[in-house]
């Protein structure tokens, strides 16, 4: 888990900048103003998509979305368990 927020936590800043760059060098008319805001909803729309494609993978090998649980959960990780220490 802790691997998958670091690559996250790089891919996506790489992916603003590498964006920034093109574009300043594709686009030098362009402010840089205009290079961040395109750059900024590419990399949204990005994170978009994987995020959709995501949630239809984890759907998709469930049978049933709500008592399919995962391996490694315990208890203490549980949504029911959370649920009950709020009650």
């Amino acid at each position: 888990m802790l691997l998958t927020l670091a690559l996250g936590s790089l891919f996506f800043p790489g992916l603003f900048a590498l964006c920034t760059w093109g574009l300043r060098r594709a686009r030098p008319a362009w402010s840089d103003s205009d290079c961040v805001m395109i750059s900024t909803r590419l990399v949204s729309s990005v994170q978009a998509v994987l995020a959709t494609g995501s949630g239809i993978v984890i759907i998709r090998s469930c049978s049933d979305v709500i008592t399919d649980r995962g391996s490694g959960e315990t208890s203490g990780t549980s949504l029911s368990a959370a649920s009950s220490w709020q009650n």
